[in-house]
């Protein structure tokens, strides 16, 4: 059964609980750094859902190959986290996903009085193109690699279809949502518990049930790693990229800066984050910087520093890139299109810069690395 040992791992200000049947608990919860200042501008998820799974008889969901589904986009780092710990886990056969489209649109398009832009799953069937949510750029496809409509017996049209079944009408409607497919319902949106849920629960079923991310005796080390991790690096790049004043920009960048030399330092002498095993706190860092230099530097001024400058954090993400599994959720091109497009408030037509492109940016994270001797 799932039996969600790991709450104490997050601080949660829980602001309102409500028992189900079968003893699980729905808690709408607002992590701590999301609380206020900056956090809460930039993060498009400050509500989650997030189940409690209690052992006792009749508990509501229990660890079944095929019975959940994982709902995700390639470009958001969050969702990311979950693809790759799948991957690793070798749960592919396990737990089914479905990658929705890389640019957000309005989620109820006929009606003009609902402005809500989000996600929205890929349809080959539907005629003409896209532009961003002003309705300038592109024109771009109604698909892209790997997108596919909505598998479930609801064909939902948007992200947000998921929710509402769930009861859920006023959240941010955000990936990853891990998906409920004998009770057609979310079981959590929160990355953090998801792939920890993915590390342990499906053991039963895994490829590698022997893998442990999260070992026990790493865990303080793993919650030291994780809080200036979050704050000042996957948070920290959306700190500045949606600051609206040039003070709160220079905090940020401030932070930003000194966090990226601090993980460039602590990598130097050391194979992984948080010492010679590889864990879930390595999986929260990678994701940031496999998304650094082609979009954070550029579309979110984080310009004060490069992996791509840093042998030392280029051939730690090579190193992870090249792990079994984990190449195949990496989409550059989902990436970049989510980002310069799905924000006209920061790239009003949706100019995607060149960069460098899928074939030259997977070759260059595919050469050696040099992390062995660590």
């Amino acid at each position: 059964m799932f039996v969600q040992r790991w709450m104490k791992y997050r601080q949660l200000e829980i602001s309102k609980g409500k028992k189900l049947p079968g003893g699980t608990r729905l808690a709408r919860v607002r992590t701590v750094q999301e609380k206020g200042g900056f956090g809460s501008r930039c993060r498009s998820r400050v509500a989650v859902l997030v189940f409690f799974f209690f052992s006792e008889p009749g508990s509501k969901f229990l660890a079944e190959k095929d019975r959940y589904h994982l709902y995700v986009s390639y470009a958001c780092p969050w969702a990311h986290r979950t693809l790759i710990t799948r991957a690793l886990k070798g749960l592919e056969d396990v737990i089914s996903v479905t990658v929705v489209h890389p640019i957000w649109q309005e989620t109820r398009p006929r009606d003009e009085k609902d402005h809500h832009i989000g996600w929205i799953f890929g349809d080959a069937t539907e005629k003409g193109t896209l532009k961003n949510a002003k309705g300038l750029g592109g024109p771009f496809s109604w698909t892209y690699p790997d997108t596919e409509p909505d598998p479930s017996p609801l064909k939902a049209k948007s992200v947000r279809e998921l929710y509402e079944k769930a009861g859920d009408t006023d959240g941010k409607y955000s990936v990853p949502v891990l998906w409920d497919k004998k009770n057609n319902t979310i079981v959590s949106n929160e990355s953090s518990d998801i792939i920890r849920m993915f590390n342990s629960e499906f053991n039963e079923f895994s490829k590698y049930p022997d893998l442990d991310l999260a070992p026990k005796d790493l865990e303080e080390a793993m919650k030291e790693a994780d809080s200036w991790i979050y704050p000042n690096l996957n948070n920290g790049v959306y700190r500045c990229g949606f600051a609206t004043t040039q003070a709160a920009y220079d905090v940020a960048i401030e932070d930003l800066t000194n966090a990226f030399d601090r993980t460039e330092d602590i990598l130097s002498s050391q194979r992984y984050i948080t010492g010679d095993r590889f864990t879930l706190s390595d999986i929260r860092l990678f994701v940031t910087l496999l998304r650094f230099d082609e979009v954070y530097v550029v579309y979110f001024k984080t310009n004060t520093r490069r992996v791509m400058d840093s042998p030392t954090l280029l051939n730690y993400c090579r190193e992870i890139y090249q792990m079994p599994g984990v190449k195949d959720t990496v989409n550059i091109e989902h990436i970049k299109t989510h980002y310069y497009s799905s924000h006209p408030v920061l790239n009003e037509y949706s100019i995607i810069p060149r960069g460098k492109g899928k074939g030259e940016y997977e070759a260059l994270l595919s050469e050696p690395h040099n992390r062995n001797p660590l």
